[in-house]
């Protein structure tokens, strides 16, 4: 749109030249071309045909000398097609007989149509520098802002490592010394009570048995709930496959509510571990699907590959390891190989 303006006062400058050497049927016969070829390359700008009306009209000069007062403008579109020297076939004008005025008038008008060019392309690359610098700072702002997501992820993660370490350490520390203390503390009194001959000690001595046993107890389940929660199933998944990742394209569709028991978190990724660790060696696929999904009575988990393979051979120590993972937990596993891939199938019952 700014090269627009800008060409419509060119067109101005030259109707001055029409203006000085009066108005004919020379001065429009030489206006209507000029616009009309100045209008194609505006709207064609870059083409052959562009280029080749552009020298018909300069040379046009010789024919018709009113032509030379629309030279300016002629010049401004062939600058913007990157060939000026077009304008050199208006030389024909001097075959004519010129007008020293009107001469002079069109050649001021080349002068500043020249200043017009480069003011506005100039304008136009300090534009084009600053949409440039601008898409680049976006793009680095974006990059800034997935860099610091990434770091904020890694920092949960991190976070949430120690945070599964410490709990699985106080686990370990409650077990070690306060269990002890405790298991050491019911050892006493079974034999308080045995070695006991006085009745009025026999009650407080089975009430204090009994607060120990449930003290165990509570501690016990303590500790339980605390290394299950120190297992983190998902990451567990996600480090296995990523052993993998050389050999297969992996996908994950993991729903777990992370309410899992202990030894069922521990069966699912021994599992997982098993069939990913099989597929490197006997498959012949690249894409494995990995699915965990918890459902309201039981947890089921899916792994298959597209690789084929013949008959299973299911006395196979990897296969009967799975099998004896899933009946710890009571739990079922099938085995399923087609010509499209193999697959294992896991339920567990809540």
């Amino acid at each position: 749109m700014k090269r627009l303006y800008e060409k419509l006062a060119i067109v101005l400058i030259c109707f001055t030249g029409f203006i000085h050497s009066g108005s004919s049927i020379k001065e429009v016969a030489a206006m209507l071309p000029a616009l009309s070829v100045s209008a194609l390359a505006q709207l064609l700008p870059g083409r052959k045909l562009t280029a080749v009306l552009l020298a018909v009209c300069a040379a046009l000069c010789g024919v018709l000398p009113p032509m030379v007062c629309m030279l300016p403008l002629l010049l401004y579109d062939a600058l913007w097609e990157g060939k000026w020297q077009l304008i050199l076939c208006g030389l024909t004008y001097f075959m004519a007989e010129p007008d020293a005025s009107q001469l002079a008038l069109s050649a001021a008008g080349c002068a500043v149509t020249v200043m017009i060019y480069l003011r506005v392309s100039k304008l136009e690359e300090t534009v084009d520098k600053l949409r440039s610098l601008r898409d680049e700072v976006t793009e680095k702002n974006m990059q800034l802002k997935n860099t610091n997501e990434a770091i904020a992820r890694a920092q949960d993660s991190e976070i949430h490592i120690a945070t599964l370490k410490e709990r699985n350490r106080i686990a370990r520390e409650i077990h070690d010394n306060v269990g002890h203390m405790l298991t050491r503390s019911l050892l006493q009194a079974g034999a308080l009570m045995i070695i006991n001959k006085d009745e009025q000690l026999k009650e407080p001595l089975e009430s204090l048995k009994t607060t120990l046993d449930n003290a165990m107890t509570s501690i016990r389940q303590s500790v339980h709930d605390l290394h299950d929660d120190s297992i983190d199933l998902r990451r567990g998944i996600e480090e296995a496959i990523s052993a993998v990742d050389g050999r297969f394209t992996v996908k994950l569709d993991y729903d777990m509510s992370g309410k899992a028991a202990g030894n069922v978190k521990l069966c699912i990724l021994g599992v997982v571990k098993e069939s990913l660790s099989n597929a490197v060696k006997y498959s012949k696929g690249d894409r494995i699907n990995v699915s965990v999904q918890e459902h309201p009575a039981f947890y089921r988990l899916a792994i298959e590959d597209n690789g084929k393979c013949g008959e299973i051979a299911q006395t196979g120590i990897g296969l009967e390891n799975m099998r004896e993972r899933a009946a710890s937990i009571g739990g079922t596993i099938n085995y399923t190989a087609t010509e499209k891939g193999f697959r294992v199938f896991m339920s567990v019952p809540k």
